[in-house]
């Protein structure tokens, strides 16, 4: 069987991460999405997003890479500006998939669930 790798990261809010005030807080979240977005249009991310309704509150995201390494993906991870703030860490592995999965699109999101992230859109980091 022919497989797709791509190296998936798991974003997570660590147990006790910095206490930052709102303005450093919304300037980190700022910074973290201008980050991946440059990720995405440098082809380094495929796709990349919060979640919601999962079972471990401390997983926040999850992002797509297609370097091809492990460990170069982990330096850009480890590269985002909310880590490097302490306010996610990183945990990386080798996802594997049909080829062509991810060229499929996903449903679109209703708004009910637009209120689960903050005015913009984005839910906070912690």
């Amino acid at each position: 069987m022919e497989l797709e790798a791509f190296e998936l990261v798991l974003l997570r809010r660590p147990a006790d991460p910095p206490a930052y005030d709102s303005a450093t807080l919304d300037r980190i979240q700022r910074e973290h999405l201008m980050y991946h977005n440059s990720l995405r249009v440098a082809g380094k991310v495929l796709t990349n997003g919060p979640v919601s309704d999962q079972a471990d509150p401390s997983l926040r995201g999850l992002t797509f890479y297609r370097t091809g390494s492990l460990a170069r993906s982990r330096e850009l991870a480890e590269a985002d500006p909310a880590v490097r703030a302490g306010r996610l860490t990183v945990e990386i592995m080798t996802w594997y998939c049909t080829p062509g999965t991810m060229r499929l699109p996903g449903l679109r999101v209703s708004e009910p669930l637009g209120r689960k992230f903050s005015s913009n859109g984005v839910r906070r980091l912690g």
